[in-house]
């Protein structure tokens, strides 16, 4: 049996092939303390900034408004001054039913708000179409855009609005967005054909 001698490796090289390996590592989408430190306080400042847009349709509308006054404190949750332009608010809050007539502005409030972007349905119109069970009703807003948290009741208590939002920053505070983005944008809606439903 022959004894292989190997040459011995310089520190430099071997320096070097350490950082081509991490610069690697990287790339593929590894983390480094660096990066995931980073992360934590980005969404830590994201959890406690979030810039509101209130999509309110129907009677959900007033539980929102109680949950936005004083007694409850919406403003705990920084957010408390609502956006009504979507370029400048990163919380869709979907309040109340959605009629398929109304299905294509509520796209196009989603698409173009910023990223990273997040979406709360508010009320059992909004999550499942509720009691309307008929053909001018969107059943649920996730058949539209992605949500994040749906808040069931109708109408939902203040309480289960708040314990929402928490389970939302909780999110937030574990979430890692991805330099794409989070959600991608899909092409313009094309509705679905609804059929009667049967009595």
């Amino acid at each position: 049996m022959r004894n292989v001698i190997q040459s011995p490796v310089s520190r430099e090289e071997r320096d070097r092939d350490m950082t081509e390996n991490a610069v690697e590592y990287l790339r593929q989408g590894g983390d480094s303390f660096l990066t995931t430190s980073v992360d934590a306080l980005f969404n830590w400042s994201r959890k406690y900034s979030m810039f509101l847009y209130p999509f309110v349709t129907a009677c959900c509308g007033m539980e929102f408004m109680s949950v936005a006054g004083p007694r409850y404190d919406l403003d705990r949750f920084g957010c408390a001054l609502p956006r009504f332009s979507p370029r400048q608010s990163d919380l869709l809050m979907v309040v109340g039913t959605i009629t398929h007539r109304q299905a294509p502005v509520l796209k196009k409030v989603y698409d173009q708000m910023a990223e990273p972007k997040w979406v709360v349905a508010f009320g059992a119109c909004t999550c499942s179409g509720g009691p309307y069970n008929n053909y001018a009703t969107v059943q649920g807003i996730d058949t539209l855009i992605p949500v994040d948290i749906y808040i069931p009741g109708c109408p939902p208590r203040p309480e289960a609005v708040l314990d929402g939002l928490m389970k939302l920053q909780a999110r937030v505070q574990n979430e890692r967005v991805p330099a794409d983005g989070r959600h991608v944008e899909t092409a313009d809606l094309a509705l679905p054909v609804i059929e009667k439903p049967v009595a």
